[in-house]
């Protein structure tokens, strides 16, 4: 079994999930002025700027930050924030999202050639019956083009995640912040392309306090404090003691969705919370329990 975190040292982990939980939230509340596309431009605009100036680029060729920069930058967050466009709930989200570990399992597997195993399945069947339940009561605030875009972002994801595995040890912070260079054109010329230029002018126009502290929050909050902090606590702790808080996260998100937007929680949204939380604790934690018991 791993060693407990150290108090200062678990609260901080827990502060860093409950930022990218609640997050969801925040992303709701930049949306009500900014196109989605603008959105997602700005906030790498911001994680790019100023940091890029302070941060050394890591040792890592160009087309690998710009495969992590294209992935993340648009196949995952630009998506998500088109789906969380009156497509899916910022809950809803922030649960279905994490569908990426499954994904990051597949994509690993496919290129090593190993097998699954049999736990694995089972987690990845618990999954997917939670991903079933949200699907068959879509309608409303949660459509199946909202899920199916969730699941988009979260398999672009899963691809960032392969990419930066085969960067090998390095400043993940760095290695954000340079990619994010990456993102920001693409997601510029799709927001001109799609949102067109009236609407732009229209959300930069709209844009509040509350609006401009989403983007700062997704760009400082989410981006550099997560990513640092996550990876200072990944630097001093084995992987296994650290990891298991990010099965907070869809609480945090499903929670401050509840409380601050008014989310609704009817059972079959618990249930289908219960059902991918079960899938991902069983594929996180199995192999850390098995050998005890």
């Amino acid at each position: 079994m791993s060693a407990a975190l150290p108090a200062r040292h678990f609260f901080l982990a827990l502060l860093v999930v409950a930022v990218w939980g609640t997050n969801f939230v925040v992303i709701k509340l930049g949306l009500a002025h900014l196109p989605p596309l603008l959105f997602a431009a700005l906030r790498f605009t911001f994680a790019l700027l100023p940091a890029v100036f302070f941060l050394p680029r890591p040792a890592v060729p160009w087309r690998k930050l710009a495969a992590y920069g294209l992935l993340i930058g648009v196949g995952q967050f630009g998506v998500l924030y088109l789906a969380m466009r009156g497509h899916i709930t910022p809950g809803l989200a922030s649960l279905v999202v994490q569908t990426q570990v499954f994904f990051t399992i597949g994509l690993a597997m496919r290129g090593s050639g190993e097998v699954v195993r049999p736990f694995q399945w089972v987690a990845l069947l618990l999954a997917a019956a939670g991903i079933v339940v949200i699907g068959s009561h879509t309608g409303g605030d949660t459509t199946v083009a909202g899920v199916l875009m969730v699941l988009f972002a979260a398999l672009s994801w899963a691809g960032g995640n392969i990419v930066s595995r085969a960067a090998g040890r390095v400043n993940m912070l760095a290695y954000v912040v340079w990619t994010s260079a990456f993102a920001v054109p693409p997601l510029f010329l799709l927001s001109w392309w799609f949102e067109g230029s009236t609407a732009i002018e229209a959300g930069l126009r709209q844009a509040d306090a509350v609006t401009w502290a989403s983007v700062l929050w997704q760009s400082v909050g989410n981006t550099l404090f997560g990513y640092a902090a996550w990876g200072w606590l990944l630097a001093r702790h084995p992987a296994a003691t650290v990891t298991p808080m990010a099965l907070l996260v869809p609480v945090f998100g499903m929670a401050a969705s509840s409380w601050w937007l008014g989310e609704s929680l009817p059972a079959w949204k618990l249930v289908a919370a219960g059902l991918v939380m079960a899938g991902l604790a069983l594929n996180l934690l199995w192999p850390r329990l098995r050998p005890a018991g």
